[in-house]
């Protein structure tokens, strides 16, 4: 059985399906994703962030 979702095309996001389920991978503000594939299929996302330095104290 086939099933059809529907995903809004107005918000920045990538939808990743694997085994029938879908994921929706969200934007962030700044950074980068990164998908890691194996055989074939998404294993896993390794999601980096960027942090402006702008004479912050601690980051």
């Amino acid at each position: 059985m086939k099933e059809k979702v529907e995903i809004p095309l107005d918000e920045n996001a990538v939808y990743i399906v694997k085994n029938g389920k879908l994921t929706k991978v969200t934007a962030k503000e700044y950074g980068q994703d990164i998908i890691i594939w194996k055989n074939g299929q998404v294993l896993d996302i390794d999601r980096s962030q960027r942090m402006r330095i702008d004479g912050q104290e601690v980051i």
